[in-house]
């Protein structure tokens, strides 16, 4: 069960393998089980933004109840693309990687649906970026509190 909360927690937007990792970690969920499980947690979602996102807004941009919503949505990814426009795919990759709040895997996807970018490219770009974001994260997680507790080994911390 704590196995497929880790999972879902990692497709969550906003949250994704940054709360994921750290949550299989508290609960005892060995290493590799936990990133194997988030990374797929995360990446899920990918494809469905890539192909489906822009339908989604622009039939919802027409009902009044979202279309503020909607047109939020788009500046904040338009506010954020100045880098994936400047430095193109390495730019998405940072944006995927770097572990901060407003990156991940579903902003990279987002933006990279509104510009159009080729499927074929952008996804084993925003792939690698939470391979990156997962490797991280499990530093943080667990090899440094490791280097102090027994973490890792399936014992449970939290419960």
């Amino acid at each position: 069960m704590k196995l497929l909360i880790a999972f879902g927690i990692s497709m969550l937007p906003i949250i994704e393998l940054r709360g994921g990792i750290p949550y299989a970690m508290l609960n005892g969920i060995p290493f590799w089980e936990a990133f194997l499980v988030c990374f797929a947690g995360n990446i899920l979602p990918v494809p469905f933004i890539l192909f489906f996102i822009r339908i989604i807004f622009d039939f919802m941009e027409k009902l009044k109840i979202t279309e503020k919503l909607i047109k939020k949505l788009r500046g904040i990814a338009e506010a954020k693309s100045d880098k994936v426009k400047k430095y193109q795919y390495f730019g998405l990759l940072m944006l995927v990687a770097i572990p901060l709040p407003g990156t991940g895997a579903w902003t990279g996807s987002l933006i990279a649906a509104l510009m159009n970018l080729p499927v074929k490219k952008s996804f084993p770009t925003i792939a690698v970026g939470v391979l990156l974001a997962g490797i991280f994260m499990s530093i943080l997680s667990y090899f440094i509190p490791g280097l102090f507790f027994n973490i890792g080994d399936g014992t449970e911390i939290v419960t």
